[in-house]
């Protein structure tokens, strides 16, 4: 039996703290008992769930059931080395971390167990605190990975509009953010719908955050703006050569939202064959990479919105019926803006003070008359309309007429008075940047030397 050096939590080299560890799910494979139980004493109060194997069948049927984020894998076992395994595993399509420990270690076996996949390779006998720091750094950089995927993602995709769908003074307001406070901690698939602009996707994110769940990835995707032939690859992953073109494995969306909420926008486009894929997904609570033979268990709360009539669609054949009551256990509809007035002034209020604070320029005034004149349009375009609407008005320095009704030739004066201004702030903003070089200012901003000359001159600048 391999020997065991541990550490109390108090021993010097104080054992490394992941915020991440109390979360996680870790599978233990060795065959020696003595190491088995020793990781298990040791991770079972600081994680939320660890099991144990005494070979790979075993780890194999284990995998098959429960999703993990990491696994600590002996490397010399009876029957198949954890190298052999790990090997398989990657060609399958499991992408969560793998520590593999071993007694019998050189260089060659260290580089063949990175090329295999391996985040981390640590030799018996070893001591508490160095494993917690190999489980705390694989921890730490798969969250972090996991993030700033999703966040890159955001910056690509995530249309404008804050949270403000959620403030509001409309009954039909009132009764979203009561189905959300009731609905939010519960693991229940919600179907969203409304007009496009409502709020579909605030209202997911408002979900999540009131959710268990909070604390994890939420991955919003947006079925219609994602190639019929690819969708596939994108939420479920792909292994290398796949297909044309997929040169490495690489992870889908519902891994990146593991332990969170995946929002899947405009579930109404999804392809008929992704249709039924989806189905299966909700069913079995497992996915399969495009290329791997077995499917991973994934643990994912989903929320689908749609702007069009998915039973209409169901009635005429474009939308699986089962699909459609497995997403629609619980929906939540958004009414258009137009149908609830009460809603345009705290809305706008909201919007002012947020976008005059993120362009820095001062807020315009929302008189009475101001606010009378915005709840009496239409709003075509719902509340992301209205934002772009405070948006442009705060830009020009004041209120389009076709939305608040105004004096033509002052609108005039006024519209190049505010261009003037724009004009102005953004030259010197440059200018100052360039640490007064106007030379530089004028290349920066796409300009002759002498038109920024004049302009700063017209300026007392």
């Amino acid at each position: 039996m391999t020997p065991i050096a541990d550490a109390p939590a108090d021993a010097a080299g104080d054992i490394a703290f992941s915020p991440h560890l109390a979360g996680a799910s870790i599978l233990i494979v060795d065959d020696e008992p003595g190491m088995r139980n020793f990781l298990m004493r040791m991770l079972a109060s600081r994680c939320r769930h660890v099991a144990e194997a005494a070979d790979v069948a075993a780890a194999s049927r284990l995998l098959e059931a429960t999703p993990f984020d990491l696994i600590i894998l002996d490397n010399i076992m009876a029957g198949r080395t954890g190298l052999e395994w790990l090997e398989e595993l990657r060609g399958s399509g499991f992408y969560r971390d793998v520590i593999l420990i071993t007694a019998f270690a050189d260089l060659e076996t260290a580089i063949k167990a990175l090329r295999a996949g391996a985040a981390d390779f640590v030799l018996k006998p070893f001591r508490s605190n160095q494993i917690l720091n190999a489980i705390a750094r694989c921890l730490d950089r798969g969250r972090l990975l996991r993030e700033n995927f999703v966040l890159k993602r955001e910056l690509k995709t995530l249309p404008g509009g804050g949270p403000g769908i959620m403030a509001g003074a409309s009954l039909s307001t009132h009764a979203v953010r009561s189905m959300i406070e009731r609905v939010g901690p519960m693991p229940t698939t919600v179907l969203v719908t409304g007009e496009s602009g409502t709020g579909k996707e605030v209202t997911a994110r408002a979900l999540h955050t009131v959710s268990p769940r909070a604390a994890k990835p939420f991955v919003p995707v947006n079925c219609a703006a994602i190639a019929p032939e690819i969708i596939e690859s994108e939420l479920f992953g792909h292994l290398k050569g796949a297909f044309t073109g997929a040169a490495s494995s690489r992870e889908g969306l519902f891994f990146y939202a593991q332990g969170g909420t995946l929002f899947l926008d405009e579930v109404g486009e999804l392809p008929p064959a992704m249709q039924s894929k989806l189905l299966r997904v909700i069913e079995d609570k497992k996915v399969r990479p495009v290329g791997a033979e077995r499917e991973i268990p994934v643990d994912v709360r989903l929320v689908a919105a749609t702007n069009c009539d998915l039973a209409d669609a169901v009635a005429q054949g474009r939308f699986r019926q089962d699909l459609y009551y497995r997403l629609n256990v619980v929906n939540i509809h958004l009414s258009p803006l137009r149908e609830r007035a009460a809603d345009v002034a705290p809305l706008a209020r909201l919007f002012m003070d947020e976008l005059s604070a993120q362009l820095g320029v001062a807020p315009l005034g929302l008189s009475d008359a101001t606010l009378r004149d915005l709840a009496r349009y239409p709003w075509p375009g719902n509340v992301r309309e209205l934002r772009n609407v405070i948006e442009r008005s705060l830009i020009l320095g004041d209120f389009p007429r076709d939305v608040v009704p105004g004096d033509a030739e002052e609108d005039e004066e006024a519209f190049s008075q505010a261009l003037d201004a724009v004009e102005k702030a953004h030259m010197l903003k440059v200018l100052g940047e360039a640490g007064g070089n106007r030379a530089e200012a004028a290349r920066r901003l796409g300009v002759s030397r002498k038109t920024l000359d004049r302009k700063l001159k017209a300026w007392n600048a």
